[in-house]
């Protein structure tokens, strides 16, 4: 039995107890909540063990905020404020685009430039949601590796952190369609019709890998820096020995089921990225 400050008791808290159970142990120990503001601590500590009671209340707290929606990364800028989901899947965290929206009411906020600065721009795992036919088909994972503007570029397309994102793109065009090096094209942001696509960096220029090999993801330009430099390529089929494809700037780690059934799909143009983001590595 436990004593509060006021001097009521309170059952203690065992290792079977479930994660709602424990949080109302603790508030009635500890009379705390979590902050109206988040910080990225609070985040990791979801995926460390606990040191102490208290802790182990803001942990299943925080953790229940984050699983009903109410956990957003926020950035202010002259026009006001955008934010970006945060959501938690198969003890995974991801983070989602920023987007001009309502913040959600009683909602949490995290700074979004905290929430970012925790990636490894090394070996960052990028996220695209494709759809088609009025529904989410699946989700691809990519990893950016190595740490080149490409990457960079794609990370901030997949954010939203200057504004702009891949979610609502449409895949633009298959080649090789039903060959060896068979891929898909996507990525115009502006104009959403693979006429568009400007680059966000000022320099793309970078050491970039080679690679023949499905799943493979590289520049959807020929000339970095062109207007349409923010477009991408994945690969769905190996390339026949000795093809490769340059300016790698990733690969697909999972998913890539996905997108050869986009490529499937009758009308490439019908597929679009529904969502996007990051995995948060806490």
């Amino acid at each position: 039995m436990t004593t509060t400050e006021t001097g009521a008791t309170a059952d203690p808290v065992h290792l079977g107890d479930s994660d709602s159970s424990i949080m109302n142990k603790v508030q009635e120990i500890t009379g705390e909540i979590p902050q109206k503001e988040i910080k990225v601590e609070d985040l990791r500590r979801m995926s460390e063990p606990v040191k102490s009671l208290v802790e182990a209340g803001r942990v299943v707290a925080v953790k229940s905020l984050v699983e009903a929606g109410r956990v957003v990364a926020v950035q202010e800028d002259q026009d006001g404020r955008r934010s970006a989901r945060i959501t938690l899947q198969d003890g995974q965290l991801y983070l989602h685009p920023l987007l001009r929206q309502p913040t959600p009411a009683h909602a949490h906020t995290i700074q979004e430039s905290d929430v970012v600065g925790v990636l490894d721009p090394s070996c960052t795992l990028a996220f695209l949601d494709l759809g088609w036919a009025g529904s989410t088909r699946g989700r691809v994972t990519i990893q950016l590796t190595p740490d080149t503007p490409l990457a960079r570029q794609f990370v901030l397309l997949c954010t939203g952190q200057r504004g702009h994102t891949f979610r609502n793109t449409k895949l633009l065009r298959v080649g090789c369609m039903g060959r060896p090096g068979e891929w898909v094209k996507g990525g115009d942001y502006e104009s959403n019709d693979g006429k568009g696509g400007a680059p966000l960096l000022p320099d793309l220029q970078g050491q970039y890998r080679q690679s023949g090999q499905a799943g493979a993801v590289w520049s959807g330009c020929w000339s970095l820096g062109g207007p349409t430099s923010a477009q991408f390529n994945i690969a769905t089929r190996d390339r026949q020995a000795g093809d490769q494809w340059s300016y790698v700037f990733g690969d697909v780690v999972s998913g890539l089921d996905v997108v050869r059934a986009a490529v499937n799909h009758s009308d490439i143009t019908e597929v679009t990225v529904v969502d996007c983001g990051v995995v948060l590595p806490l």
